[in-house]
């Protein structure tokens, strides 16, 4: 009984050791501020390499130009690493292999991807980068991701943004040259940064806007200054955005109501038999009935008649005319001419000097007798 004792009271001790361990490793991984690994040099692999290898990719046609005018540069900058580049434009490939100066093993797959990337429209002044130790390039495939190609055109317009504004907005939070051509997006960049823009370029074309995932980035890069949130979780300070799908299903324009189920099945019609019974044709002698048919038939005829002649009579009728004269009316008592204020307008005007003669003009006698009495 004394083993399993012992084991219980170890327990403990072994948890606190292995989160001490845990602790110790995440101290481990974490990279210190402005460290750089040293460059590879000569001094590290001074024999140089066992056995030739090579890499070899094709490019489409309307590159040939472009890379027949760039390929000095492109040999010169491989040159720098000992590594030899060939250019087959017959066939329309390229093709790098190592030579016996080469001391770098991993120069080789730079170069290959240095190729790659310049198959996929990628400017060499931006390719060339990728010989750097820091730089490393992405090729991801979006051909296969959406069937109809019309909504692939979209997204990948949707990627880019009006006028380029969401790739340069992913290149400055991402510090990655991104580049969209055809079928493929090609990035350049740092490590850290491709997996930002592999995860952005997936979203996007399984229809989520880059501009969410943008809008994390820059909440992240906002948290990554911060000192104190470096080691804490930052689940809390991102935005959740939910995906809605609507259903976009045209209606009908005449929708049926469902009726009511009912377990019971519907009354069984009435058969012909069944409304003469209730009329009581049914009864009735075969030459009544036939009365009764001819009867209604010629109801039906008179009443068709009368319809055709009213139609034909409608042509014969003339149309109502309009009186040719409007009748006077009334005289109202706001239509009377008030005679006497008319009278007393002119004899105003008169009165005024507007060049009318004076209103009571004296006689000449009554003019000559006042010259008169003036002279005496």
């Amino acid at each position: 009984m004394a083993a399993p004792a012992e084991s219980t009271s170890e327990t403990p001790t072994n948890k606190k050791q292995k989160k001490s361990k845990n602790t110790e490793e995440t101290e481990l991984q974490t990279v210190p501020d402005g460290w750089k690994e040293p460059k590879f040099s000569r001094v590290d692999n001074p024999k140089g390499l066992l056995e030739e290898s090579s890499f070899a990719t094709l490019f489409p046609k309307y590159r040939e130009v472009y890379l027949k005018e760039c390929w000095p540069l492109v040999q010169k900058a491989l040159g720098d690493v000992f590594i030899n580049a060939t250019l087959d434009l017959i066939e329309g490939s390229m093709t790098v292999h190592t030579t016996k100066k080469t001391f770098d093993p991993y120069a080789i797959l730079r170069a290959r991807d240095l190729i790659k990337l310049l198959a996929r429209s990628v400017p060499f002044e931006q390719a060339v980068r990728i010989l750097e130790d820091d730089m490393a390039c992405d090729i991801i495939k979006i051909g296969t991701l959406v069937r109809n190609r019309e909504r692939f055109v979209k997204r990948r317009q949707r990627l880019i943004g009006p006028k380029g504004s969401t790739l340069k907005a992913l290149e400055l939070l991402t510090s990655c040259y991104v580049m969209v051509q055809g079928n493929t997006v090609s990035a350049l960049g740092p490590y850290s940064g491709l997996k930002e823009v592999r995860k952005v370029v997936l979203d996007t074309m399984k229809n989520i806007h880059p501009i969410y995932n943008i809008k994390t980035l820059m909440i992240k890069r906002e948290l990554a200054n911060d000192p104190e949130l470096r080691t804490q979780s930052w689940e809390r300070f991102l935005p959740n955005f939910r995906h809605k799908s609507l259903s976009k299903r045209k209606q009908p324009k005449k929708k049926t109501v469902k009726k009511e189920y009912t377990p019971f099945p519907p009354p069984q019609p009435e058969s012909k038999i069944d409304k003469e019974l209730a009329t009581g044709e049914f009864f009735l002698r075969e030459s009544e009935k036939r009365r009764q048919k001819m009867n209604e038939i010629k109801a039906k005829q008179a009443e068709a008649l009368t319809k055709r002649q009213e139609q034909r009579q409608k042509d014969f009728i003339p149309p109502k005319e309009k009186p040719a004269v409007k009748k006077s009316k009334p005289a109202t008592a706001e239509n009377k001419i008030d005679i006497q204020a008319i009278k007393e307008k002119v004899k105003k005007a008169k009165s005024k000097k507007l060049g009318a003669p004076p209103v009571n003009p004296e006689t000449p006698s009554v003019k000559d007798g006042r010259r008169k009495k003036v002279k005496s």
